[in-house]
């Protein structure tokens, strides 16, 4: 068996790291000059790295290890799976049992008449998956001519070809382009886009945008509108309240087909199984992911409604993928989400910790660096700025005064994302109150260190 615990030195990681691994979203020549972070380890809410440091993850990994690291169940199920079938595919008219256990829990624990399950191997591929289950959808009701999705700027909706055109990450579209019907229409995010009008009236404006876009595109032409309950990626962009309502009343007027993309929300991360509970969604399609198996294996899904299915199923879904239903990922999954429920993770999250980090969190705001402080659930962001009373951007270029605020985290063995110049947490639902108060203490320490380093290096601009 090989051995990872005795590792080489960390620089000759890093070179071999170097000479033969491209990382995702990184600029390799720089990784190169740096080095790469080494972990090795990790347990509960933290990692451990070759130079033996304790890290606080406050990330859940990317979103993802809801359930905390090292839980032997999930190695020993994965195990056992492995043992008895650990490979077969669902093409073929066949499957095999942890998919049938695993899509009967899914529909139970879907809100509305989400009963039907196809799988995928991340969120990506899912959301690809979604555009041609909704094209095929309305082609066989007879609609062809429905194919445009709506969807929003700074969404993120994966890094395929196709789920990045269906995201609205510029960066992303410059590298691949776009595929052709798709449409993006602003987000809710008040703090940066506001301006004057107050959150109630942004929210609105924001929503109504997809009325309008539905007339201008042509109703007979739109098929369906895709949004993160809560914008993840895109730094944790909560809508002001007015925002759901009013897209679920447009949605509905006009008969277009919604999908809730839950790959971040899901599972527990807002305080319900589903952001599209806590946020009061009844969505056709729901995407999921990351925190399906706690990213203990690769596995991800499209639920479908009865209506979407029955329509699906009386023709040939010319669709799939090798790993679609993986026996392993589904054994894995369907124990995390036994653990969830048994021990009440997802209800504790909801009720105890998500106030106690809530509260905790917002305490950051009196940082004089720190505007707008959001959170729902265990997800959470606040915005960089230099002064706070006008929601001030700095005149440096977005995302430099963040990365010198992430790196500061990390030398703090804290770590956070920074998405531009917002700092954003998703910590694994396990975590503990002392260990949120680990986080909050590491958090301002990381705070006043980039506050000098900001100053000392001339940063401390607004744009004009």
């Amino acid at each position: 068996m090989t051995q990872i615990t005795n590792h080489m030195p960390t620089e000759e990681l890093q070179r071999l790291d170097a000479a033969h691994h491209i990382h995702p979203f990184t600029n390799g020549d720089e990784l190169t000059a740096k080095g790469a972070r080494i972990i090795t380890r990790a347990k509960g809410v933290t990692l451990t790295d070759s130079e033996g440091n304790e890290i606080l993850d406050a990330m859940a990994g990317l979103w993802c290890v809801n359930l905390g690291y090292g839980r032997e169940e999930l190695a020993e199920v994965a195990a056992r799976q492995m043992k008895e079938l650990p490979y077969y595919n669902t093409f073929f008219q066949t499957t095999h049992v942890p998919v049938i256990a695993l899509s009967e829990r899914l529909a139970q624990l879907a809100p509305g008449d989400l009963n039907h399950v196809f799988y995928a191997g991340s969120g990506s591929e899912a959301n690809d998956t979604n555009i041609r289950v909704v094209r095929t959808y309305w082609a066989e009701k007879g609609k062809p001519e429905k194919t445009v999705i709506i969807s929003r700027h700074n969404a993120y909706h994966g890094s395929t070809v196709a789920a990045s055109a269906l995201g609205g990450m510029s960066g992303m579209h410059a590298q691949s382009g776009m595929i052709p019907d798709i449409h993006h229409i602003d987000q809710p995010n008040w703090w940066a886009e506001g301006e004057s009008a107050s959150p109630e009236d942004f929210g609105l404006e924001r929503a109504q945008q997809l009325e309008k876009a539905i007339l201008e595109l042509g109703e007979d032409r739109v098929a369906a509108f895709i949004a993160e309950p809560v914008q993840g990626a895109g730094g944790v962009i909560i809508p002001p309240e007015t925002y759901w309502p009013e897209i679920q009343r447009i949605c509905d007027k006009y008969e277009i087909l919604l999908i809730a993309d839950e790959v971040i929300c899901g599972f527990g991360r807002t305080g319900s199984w589903f952001g599209c509970q806590t946020l009061g969604i009844k969505p056709d399609i729901m995407t999921i992911a990351k925190g399906l198996s706690s990213g203990y294996a690769p596995i991800a899904a499209s639920i479908l409604n009865d209506e979407v299915a029955a329509v699906i199923s009386g023709c040939e879904f010319n669709h799939g993928y090798t790993y679609s239903g993986h026996p392993v990922s589904a054994a894995v999954a369907l124990e995390n989400l036994r653990i969830l429920d048994e021990e009440g993770i997802v209800e504790r999250a909801g009720s105890e910790t998500a106030p106690y980090l809530k509260e905790q969190f917002e305490s950051l705001g009196d940082h004089p660096m720190v505007g707008d402080v959001r959170i729902v659930g265990l997800m959470g962001s606040f915005a960089l700025t230099p002064d706070k009373s006008t929601r001030a951007k700095f005149a440096s270029e977005a995302g430099t005064v963040g990365f010198m605020c992430r790196e500061r985290c990390f030398a703090n063995n804290l770590i956070m994302r920074h998405v531009g110049d917002r700092m954003v947490i998703s910590p694994p639902l396990i975590i503990t109150k002392d260990e949120i108060d680990t986080l909050i203490a590491r958090a301002r320490k990381a705070l006043d260190e980039a506050y000098e380093e900001v100053k000392a290096a001339g940063l401390w601009k607004a744009a004009n």
